[in-house]
């Protein structure tokens, strides 16, 4: 009996010594599960860019009247097509009317080489811009002149010039040294803040260039109206703005005068006698930029043009009531 009470003794004592610590559990809260990260959105894609339009160079065309045509500075046109000489365009060649995608819209034209008249039929004056205190120009025989269509004057610039210059038969272009312009009157910031080149406000204050009968109202072939008037007499700004051409390059036009008022308006003073102004200088409303004559025309008279983005528009409906 003993005996067996010592060996149940003795299997306690060994499953006791058989068993280890009681285990520990961590009770905390498990870690939340990791959150998938979302892809970030791809960058939005760039707005589309608009072509910038284009003009194919016809025979007898100028940079000059392919600028006026457009309602451009033709610095600014030089600059956009990396024109260093002005005088030399070649027929087909495929302009661009606006600045490169992301080239400044007010890039400075490259151009080293004045720009110059083509070569003139007997009695006209060779002259380079800007123009002051030149002789008056000898009229041609009324029976030669046409009407100012854009086809006019591109078969007269064509009959007149000759041969293209890449040809080599033609002689290149004649440049004779202006005498120094009018000195330049700084316009105060007020006088242009209604017609700031570079703005694309509607907003110009117009006047009448000068003072006379209207001898010859607009029409789409004229593109413009004629303003009777004595030599001599003042002709004035029609609105504040920049000059961007004085000379006498564009035939049909004689000495012209373009003022760029904004990106949207012009104007253009043609047939002067004079001009007192050179390109890129601020004007304001009512100055005195030339005076009137008869040059390239049958008599004295100012023609006057107003353009809006290129396009000519009647000056009755911009200018205030006489």
């Amino acid at each position: 009996m003993m005996r067996i009470a010592a060996i149940v003794m003795a299997l306690v004592l060994a499953a006791c010594a058989a068993r280890g610590p009681a285990p520990v559990v961590d009770r905390l809260p498990a870690p939340p599960p990791p959150v998938a990260e979302s892809p970030a959105p791809p960058p939005p894609e760039p707005p589309a860019q608009k072509p910038v339009p284009t003009h194919t160079v016809k025979r007898g065309e100028t940079l000059a009247s392919i600028a006026l045509q457009y309602g451009l500075d033709y610095r600014e046109l030089a600059a956009w097509n990396n024109i260093v000489n002005p005088n030399r365009l070649e027929v087909g060649r495929v302009l661009a009317l606006g600045a490169p995608t992301g080239a400044p819209s007010t890039a400075t034209a490259p151009v080293t080489t004045p720009l110059a008249i083509p070569l003139a039929t007997p009695g006209l004056p060779i002259e380079a811009r800007p123009l002051a205190n030149t002789v008056t120009a000898k009229v041609e025989p009324r029976a030669s002149k046409v009407p100012f269509t854009d086809r006019a004057l591109s078969q007269m610039n064509a009959a007149e010039s000759g041969p293209s210059p890449l040809s080599g038969d033609a002689p290149p272009p004649i440049v004779v040294a202006a005498p120094n312009p009018a000195p330049v009157t700084p316009v105060p910031a007020s006088e242009l803040e209604k017609a700031k080149p570079g703005t694309d406000g509607e907003d110009v204050d117009w006047m009448w260039p000068a003072k006379g009968k209207v001898l010859a109202p607009f029409n789409e072939t004229s593109k413009g109206m004629d303003i009777a008037g004595k030599k001599g007499a003042a002709v004035l700004a029609a609105a504040s703005g920049r000059v961007v051409y004085a000379g006498a390059g564009l035939r049909g036009y004689g000495k012209l005068v373009i003022i760029k008022h904004n990106e949207t308006w012009l104007s253009a003073y043609a047939h002067n006698d004079n001009i007192l102004v050179k390109e890129q200088q601020d004007v304001r409303k009512g100055q005195k930029i030339a005076e009137m004559g008869s040059s390239d025309a049958d008599q004295v008279k100012l023609h006057f043009e107003v353009r809006r983005q290129g396009k000519p528009v009647d000056p009755i409906k911009v200018l205030p009531a006489m």
